[in-house]
């Protein structure tokens, strides 16, 4: 049972972000409507058509690169599928940093999208680093805690709708939206991390020995 809740909760964690990387990329067409807190940012052009196609393509990636089977059976693909979700990160982390300054919202909103974007980066980064050094464990453990924070590209779409409907304030809203998009995550990651008893092992090992 607890193995078929999870297949489903991955599942759906990936169709969300296939979606709200789909309609993300409406910023790199620069069609469709803009919300009001992204137009109000004082940095939006052209940063926000950086860090949408960016982070839309971690969005895109990260489920690929997170699949064992392709871990286990397709080891280049998952390579090169990880340099993709890499470079996404870095540079969506990179412009979300820059919109993060930009936010109109106040500084602590911008304090919590810069703790975004400054985590992103340095645990992508963690986990390409012990992919180098062939850590496969930590390079799994890292990888998961960086999709953590790359899904609050979902989160954060899944709580704007939530406090719109409950009537709140949007100032107020997206001041905690600002952390509540990630910090959750990252606490969920951690409990799910802890419980993984046996070491997290990547196939990528067995392949290089060949």
């Amino acid at each position: 049972m607890t193995a078929g809740l999870n297949t489903r909760m991955r599942l759906a964690a990936a169709l969300l972000s296939v979606a709200v990387a789909l309609v993300s990329y409406r910023y790199v067409a620069q069609g469709g409507p803009m919300p009001q807190n992204v137009a109000h940012n004082r940095f939006v052009q052209p940063w926000i058509i950086i860090h949408a196609g960016a982070a839309a393509t971690a969005l895109l990636s990260g489920p690929l690169h997170l699949l064992q089977t392709l871990r286990q059976h397709r080891p280049r693909a998952h390579r090169w599928v990880g340099r993709v979700y890499v470079a996404g990160c870095l540079v969506g982390g990179g412009s979300g940093l820059v919109l993060a300054a930009g936010v109109s919202e106040g500084p602590v909103a911008q304090a919590g999208f810069a703790c975004l974007g400054v985590l992103w980066i340095t645990v992508t980064v963690q986990g390409w680093r012990s992919a180098r050094a062939r850590r496969w464990a930590d390079h799994r453990r890292w990888m998961v805690r960086s999709f953590a924070l790359t899904f609050a590209a979902v989160t954060l779409r899944l709580y704007i709708p939530i406090a719109l409907a409950l009537g709140l304030d949007f100032s107020s809203a997206y001041r905690a939206i600002a952390w509540l998009a990630w910090v959750p995550n990252a606490i969920a990651t951690k409990f799910y991390l802890n419980r993984q008893r046996a070491p997290l092992s990547s196939p990528l090992t067995q392949a290089s020995t060949r």
